[in-house]
């Protein structure tokens, strides 16, 4: 698949969109499979190389609607990009914190197993599941930090092309999205000299996560070195990491229940859930 492919992906309107924060960004969509539940959830976050110009929540419809076919409820988020007012650090991180609140708050109200769920980023939202697992290693006297335990703690991701290493593939950021360091991890202070103290997940390992790391083999945005490379720091600190390479793939395979790939993808996101050997 292309990148044209990948626009045009699109899937069924949300049950409900849910707002946590004024901003127009700042909103999550709800899916519920039939039937009463209480159901898995998969969290999603879009990739798009942190900017607007790359697509997003709506072409995520397209695998929601795959998984709520499986049973799989999906949280569908939107967030500020490094090009909206609010957006890139800290901005983007809070957005996401305020998702993960706001869906324990919409589990009070509806059948959600939030015991049961996985959060699965592509591209750079591979970035921010990692850094949602990464959470409860964030220092304090970060703005970032949340008063522990967090209000819906993220042990299983599954990342797909993700780009979450900030601080070893700076480069690879800048040749593959064209963002420099500083959109997604702010600047050093003498409060904060260490960007990636709080930014970067493979900073924050051991969390106690386990991450599946699914690339095409022909992915040329995050290559397939970059999740092995990923999984081996994550393996080295203690944390479980595995990596699947899809045949024949690209960046936008990753994501598109309408591509060849997609059988493994699914597969791997049923796996974290606990539920592939169910079906």
């Amino acid at each position: 698949m292309t990148l044209a492919d990948y626009l045009a992906l699109s899937g069924p309107a949300p049950d409900a969109t849910l707002h946590y924060g004024a901003a127009p960004s700042q909103y999550a969509e709800l899916f519920l499979p039939a039937g009463k539940g209480p159901f898995p959830v998969a969290v999603l976050v879009h990739g798009g190389c942190w900017t607007k110009e790359f697509g997003g929540i709506t072409q995520l419809r397209n695998m929601a609607g795959a998984l709520t076919a499986r049973g799989i409820a999906v949280w569908n988020v939107e967030y500020r990009r490094v090009d909206e007012a609010g957006g890139g650090y800290p901005g983007t991180y809070q957005d996401m914190n305020a998702a993960l609140d706001l869906l324990a708050r919409t589990a009070r109200e509806h059948p959600l197993d939030l015991d049961r769920l996985v959060a699965v980023g592509h591209s750079a939202g591979g970035q921010l599941v990692q850094w949602l697992a990464a959470r409860p290693r964030i220092p304090a006297t970060s703005p970032l930090y949340q008063a522990h335990p967090v209000p819906v703690p993220v042990r299983q991701v599954v990342s797909l092309g993700g780009l979450a290493d900030l601080r070893r593939e700076t480069a690879l950021l800048k040749t593959s999205c064209g963002r420099d360091v500083a959109e997604l991890a702010g600047t050093p202070s003498a409060a904060r000299p260490d960007v990636f103290s709080d930014t970067n997940a493979g900073d924050l390992m051991p969390n106690g996560s386990r991450t599946i790391l699914v690339t095409g083999a022909l992915d040329t945005i995050s290559p397939p070195r970059v999740a092995h490379d990923f999984a081996a720091r994550a393996r080295a600190a203690g944390d479980a990491a595995d990596v699947v390479i899809l045949p024949g793939a690209s960046h936008y395979d990753e994501v598109a229940a309408t591509s060849g790939a997609w059988p493994r993808v699914l597969r791997a996101i049923e796996t974290a859930l606990g539920i592939a050997d169910d079906r």
